[in-house]
């Protein structure tokens, strides 16, 4: 005999309102002050206290729990096999639109993070860096696309992650510039061995995002925990068009900036560009490719008007 199941029994989430997931910091301490956060949030992006003792503490604590459960199993694997010590760090993947805050998180989360009493070793990159130089995206006319799949070197970013995982020394990863909106060639950042590793990005929950074979691993295949920053679309886009606009004041004057040509608009000009950008290319991208890849985090953070996050959704084990 048939049963009616509700959507909430069916979910794969365990859903919390902000009150109810700051409970669940206990007695997490709070190690960052008011200079601290102001340092690490971005453009655009407002971050309070609050927000910090109420969000990223509880996953603060959640994390601590989680990568220790995760080296006690490697532990327990090296011994079956009965190989040498070894380390495997834990990768967190952050993921969503562009003007969520997606940077925010991820450096507010490796602040935290390091500063575990046991003062792991934490490093942050960003997809950025894999994106095809513009050469490249011209030849190709994929500039139009920049941050859609086709637009990153998946082989390179794939073997870097591959790398980390093994716990192999000095790995490197490119540089990208937003200032001048392109790879920098010949810069690297190095990530020697880290315990954590956090890898900020669009669309690095896409199932087939850059799987150069079919039967090769995808980027999220290498991370042992995922965050999904979600905001609805028009939220999104007003979000997007003040942060442009700031731009506008600011970076986009310096002579070397690739959108210099921005800086000199009427502010009517300057919004119609903005909104041409974003639903050409950031809204499609996300429709399409990030938005998507929502249900595959292990959380998502719901965000309000405000930038403030309203709501939690931890995935159930």
């Amino acid at each position: 005999m048939d049963q009616k199941v509700s959507d909430t029994e069916l979910s794969p989430y365990l859903r919390f309102t902000r009150e109810e997931w700051a409970m669940l910091r206990a007695d997490t301490p709070l190690t960052l002050g008011a200079d601290d956060i102001h340092r690490l949030q971005s453009l655009n992006d407002p971050l309070s206290l609050d927000e910090v003792i109420e969000i990223y503490l509880p996953l603060s604590r959640l994390l601590s729990l989680y990568v220790a459960a995760a080296q006690g199993l490697y532990k327990a694997t090296q011994r079956f096999l009965g190989a040498a010590d070894g380390k495997m760090p834990y990768i967190i993947g952050v993921a969503g639109s562009v003007a969520v805050g997606k940077s925010t998180t991820a450096r507010i989360m490796k602040a935290l993070l390091s500063r575990w009493p046991n003062t792991p070793k934490v490093e942050l990159i960003t997809t950025d860096g894999f994106l095809h130089p513009n050469a490249v995206l011209e030849r190709e006319g994929l500039m139009e696309k920049k941050g859609f799949p086709e637009s990153y070197d998946g082989a390179s970013l794939l073997r870097f992650l591959a790398d980390v995982k093994a716990g192999r020394r000095n790995v490197s990863a490119p540089v990208y510039s937003h200032l001048v909106y392109d790879v920098v060639p010949g810069e690297t950042i190095t990530v020697d061995r880290p315990d954590i590793l956090i890898v900020e990005g669009l669309n690095v929950l896409l199932p087939g995002l850059m799987r150069p074979e079919r039967e090769s691993p995808v980027v999220s295949d290498f991370f042992d925990f995922s965050v999904y920053l979600h905001a609805e679309e028009d939220l999104l886009e007003k979000w997007y068009v003040q942060r442009f606009m700031r731009l506008r004041e600011t970076a986009f004057r310096d002579p070397r900036s690739f959108f210099k040509k921005y800086s000199t608009l009427t502010d009517e000009q300057a919004v119609e560009t903005a909104l041409s950008i974003w639903r050409r290319i950031n809204l499609l991208n996300l429709r399409e490719n990030v938005r998507p890849t929502r249900a595959r985090a292990s959380l998502v953070l719901t965000k309000g008007a405000s930038h403030r996050i309203e709501n939690v959704a931890l995935r159930k084990l």
